[in-house]
């Protein structure tokens, strides 16, 4: 069951689809409005592996964290975090280690509001409400600077994110940014979307419906892709479709493939 139109809701525009609402909707979540759901319905229409992209990428995600894990990592802040959905990161990384500290920040209420909701009694987790585009001003967040140590390594994440982040904003600056201020040996996990789907002809039409949302989705090519990622070591097997980074089975959904582009680094 999805949310209804909810009282109290002040300062959340429940009729401009949002692409975080309409992310959670591909993903099964029940956190979106009926403006969201009708925008994601469309948008499957235009290009059915829509939904099994993003799963995709939910399930590489997933692996990279436990990558992480099982490189030492004990500390996560996740950029853009969205709206949980089951498996999220600190779920995850708290099957194998309650101490694991992770600190979500995203600028989307609904998102920030069922966090805080979910980690309502967690430990060693926060979510903070910050714009990922003014790095200083998330780094300095309570919930973040106060959570991380920053002088030990962490791996940052940024997964589905940066394509809401327009070439005029900076966003390889934004991606270095994050880079200089963790220390040596910690890691970046960051996925984006491709240029094209099951059919490169239909990316036009969905940046227009995006357009229509309260985010634009710039959709880049794999060298796009990779200059953002500058001269970032990249974890082995470097960039690749979500569903060929450390893959769990030799078997891929049906249009799982050719949605996201996916690349781990170590910093």
């Amino acid at each position: 069951m999805s949310i209804g139109e909810p009282s109290g809701s002040e300062g959340i525009d429940v009729r401009t689809p949002n692409a975080a609402r309409m992310y959670d909707y591909y993903l099964g979540g029940s956190h979106n409005f009926a403006a969201d759901r009708q925008a994601a319905e469309r948008a499957v229409e235009i290009t059915p592996v829509m939904i099994p992209g993003a799963r995709a990428n939910r399930a590489f995600l997933q692996r990279a964290v436990r990558f992480c894990l099982d490189q030492g990592i004990r500390q996560f802040l996740d950029l853009g975090s969205g709206i949980p959905t089951v498996g999220h990161v600190h779920q995850i990384a708290h099957e194998r280690d309650s101490s694991v500290r992770v600190a979500y920040v995203d600028n989307e209420p609904v998102a920030v509001s069922h966090t805080g909701q979910l980690l309502d009694g967690v430990e060693n987790a926060t979510i903070s409400r910050a714009d990922l585009r003014k790095p200083d001003e998330v780094l300095a967040e309570p919930g973040v600077a106060g959570l991380l140590d920053f002088d030990e390594p962490m791996a940052v994440l940024a997964a589905a994110v940066l394509h809401f982040v327009g070439d005029e904003e900076g966003p390889a600056e934004l991606v270095d940014s994050y880079r200089r201020a963790v220390a040596p040996g910690s890691f970046l996990v960051v996925s984006h979307i491709t240029d094209h789907y099951d059919e490169p002809d239909r990316v036009e039409e969905i940046s227009r419906l995006y357009r229509d949302t309260s985010h634009l989705a710039n959709h880049r090519s794999v060298d796009e892709f990779a200059a953002l990622l500058g001269d970032l070591e990249l974890v082995e097997p470097g960039l690749v479709h979500a569903v060929d980074w450390h893959p769990d089975s030799d078997e891929v959904p049906e249009g799982a493939r050719n949605a996201f582009w996916v690349a781990v680094g170590k910093c």
